[in-house]
C-alpha cells in the first residue's frame, strides 16, 4: 500500500476514534465539575493514541520492508542468475524495482526483467503485512485510550503534555538542524584549511582555484575579491537603492496615502518579493545591463561590458525593496499614536514629526528590515550569474565585471568535481566565512535595536 492510502486510513481511524471517545465522554458528563476534563480532550487523547503509534509502526516498517523484499526476491528461483557481487546485485535489484513500478521500463541488464514479477509480488505481500501491522497498532492504541475515557481521567493534562512534547521536538529538530549545518561547514572548512593557510585565504587578492596545483595553493585561494564583490554589490549598491526607496515607500503608505491608495499600492509593492530571482536575472541581463553599457559608452567609457556590478546591484536593490518597506511599514505603524499627536500638538509639522519622532521610535524595526534585506542580497546568486559575471576582481568601478561568494560556491560545487580537492572544499570555507559575517551583522543589529528600544520604552 502506498503512503497516501496509509495516511488516509490512519486519519480515518483517528477520526472514528475522536467521535467515539467524545460521544462516550458526553454520556459521562453530568454537569459542571462532574469530569476532570471536557469531552473534547478525551476525543483528542484517543485520536492521538490511534494516529501516533500507527505512524511510528509505518515508519519502522518502511525502513525494514525494502530489505525483506530484496531478500524475498533473491530467494525466488528466478534470481539464480543474479551475481553475488554486491554492486551488480544492487544494480539489478534497482532495475527490477523500477520495472515492477513501470512495466514499460527497460533496464540495462536483461536479468532484471525476470525479477520484475517476483519483485511486484513481494512488494504487494509485504505492503499488506505493513498495512496489517499499522491497523493493529492503531486499533491497539485506540482501544487502550478508549478504556481510559472515565470521569476522573486527566485527559486534558495528557493532551497538553503531548502538545508540549511535540513543540519541544520541533524546537530540538530546528536546533539540531542548525548544529548539523554549522558542523558540516566547520568540518569541511577545516579540511580545506589543512591545505591552505587561513591567513592567505582571508587576505589574499588572487582567486584562481582552477590553477591551484602543487605547492602554490596559498597563492590561488585569496578570497578578498569575492568578499569585496559580495559587499559591493549586495551591501552597498543594492542598499543605496533599497533603503531610500523602501523607507520612503513605507513613510508614504503609513502617513500620506489614502486608505484606498494604500490597499492598492502595498500589495503591488509586495509583489516584487514574489517574483522569482531568475526573472530578475533576465531583466538585469537583457534590459538593465545593456542600458548601462550604452550609457557608459555615450559618456566616453572605453569598452564597457554588458556584465557589471552596477547592473546586478541596481536590480538586486529593486528586488529587496519589499523587505525594507514591509518591515519599516510595520514598525512605523506600531509606534503609539499618542507620540505623533503629542508632537503635532507641540507645533511640529508632519514632516518634522516623522523625522524627529516616528522614525527614531521605529528604528528597531527599520534596522531589522535592513538587516533582512542585506542577508537576502548577500545570498542572491542568479542576478550575479546573469548580470555581474564571474570575474574575481578587486575594484571600485561599478561598471566592472565582478563576482560574489554565493556564485563561486555554486560554481565550485556543480559539475563533475573531485569532492576531496582543495578547489571543491574551498566552497565550504567561503560558506563558513559568509555565515560568520552574517552572524556578526545580526549581533550588531540586535545591539542597535536593544539600545534604541530601551531609549523609547
Amino acid at each position: 500500500m502506498t503512503l497516501p492510502i496509509v495516511l488516509l486510513a490512519v486519519c480515518a481511524l483517528g477520526l472514528i476514534g475522536w467521535f467515539a471517545a467524545r460521544a462516550r465522554a458526553q454520556l459521562l458528563y453530568r454537569g459542571r465539575g462532574s469530569m476532570h476534563s471536557m469531552p473534547t480532550y478525551h476525543a483528542w487523547h484517543v485520536a492521538a493514541w490511534v494516529i501516533v503509534p500507527a505512524l511510528l509502526v509505518w515508519g519502522l516498517w518502511s525502513a525494514v520492508a525494502p530489505v525483506l523484499v530484496d531478500q524475498a526476491v533473491l530467494a525466488d528461483p528466478t534470481a539464480a542468475a543474479v551475481p553475488t557481487d554486491p554492486m551488480q546485485r544492487a544494480t539489478i535489484l534497482s532495475e527490477a524495482r523500477a520495472s515492477a513500478a513501470d512495466p514499460s521500463f527497460i533496464g540495462f541488464d536483461s536479468r532484471s526483467a525476470a525479477l520484475a514479477e517476483p519483485m511486484r509480488a513481494a512488494q504487494a505481500r509485504f505492503g499488506w503485512i505493513g498495512a496489517a501491522l499499522v491497523a493493529v497498532a492503531a486499533l491497539a492504541g485506540g482501544g487502550y485510550a478508549f478504556t481510559r475515557v472515565r470521569a476522573g481521567f486527566p485527559a486534558r493534562t495528557r493532551v497538553e503534555r503531548g502538545i508540549m512534547l511535540a513543540l519541544l521536538g520541533a524546537s530540538l529538530l530546528a536546533i539540531l538542524t542548525t548544529a548539523g549545518i554549522i558542523g558540516s561547514l566547520v568540518f569541511e572548512a577545516a579540511r580545506f584549511f589543512s591545505d591552505v593557510s587561513p591567513i592567505a585565504f582571508l587576505t589574499g587578492t588572487r582567486w584562481s582555484p582552477a590553477n591551484a596545483m602543487g605547492g602554490n595553493l596559498d597563492d590561488n585561494f585569496g578570497a578578498v575579491p569575492l568578499f569585496w564583490g559580495t559587499i559591493y554589490i549586495g551591501a552597498i549598491i543594492a542598499m543605496i537603492v533599497a533603503i531610500p526607496l523602501g523607507l520612503m515607500s513605507a513613510i508614504y503608505l503609513t502617513q500620506y496615502a489614502a486608505p484606498r491608495a494604500r490597499k492598492v499600492l502595498k500589495p503591488i509593492l509586495e509583489i516584487l518579493a514574489g517574483i522569482p530571482t531568475v526573472v530578475y536575472g533576465y531583466f538585469a541581463a537583457l534590459t538593465v545591463a545593456p542600458a548601462i553599457r550604452d550609457m557608459a559608452a555615450s559618456m566616453g567609457y572605453a569598452n564597457p561590458s554588458t556584465e557589471s556590478a552596477l547592473a546586478a546591484g541596481l536590480v538586486m536593490g529593486v528586488m529587496i525593496i519589499p523587505f525594507v518597506s514591509s518591515m519599516a511599514d510595520d514598525a512605523i505603524a506600531a509606534v503609539p499614536r499618542a507620540m505623533a499627536d503629542g508632537s503635532l500638538a507641540m507645533g511640529a509639522t508632519k514632516s518634522e514629526t516623522i523625522k524627529k519622532v516616528l522614525l527614531p521610535a521605529a528604528l528597531p524595526g527599520i534596522v531589522a528590515g535592513v538587516m533582512l534585506a542585506i542577508s537576502r542580497a548577500i545570498g542572491e546568486t542568479m542576478i550575479v550569474v546573469m548580470a555581474a559575471g564571474a570575474a574575481a576582481r578587486l575594484s571600485v568601478d561599478p561598471l566592472a565585471s565582478m563576482t560574489t561568494v554565493t556564485y563561486q560556491i555554486v560554481q565550485l560545487l556543480t559539475g563533475d568535481q573531485e569532492f576531496d580537492s582543495p578547489k571543491t572544499l574551498s566552497a565550504f570555507a567561503l560558506g563558513l566565512v559568509l555565515f560568520i559575517v552574517t552572524l556578526i551583522l545580526n549581533i550588531i543589529a540586535l545591539r542597535v535595536v536593544k539600545r534604541f528600544r530601551e531609549a523609547y520604552e
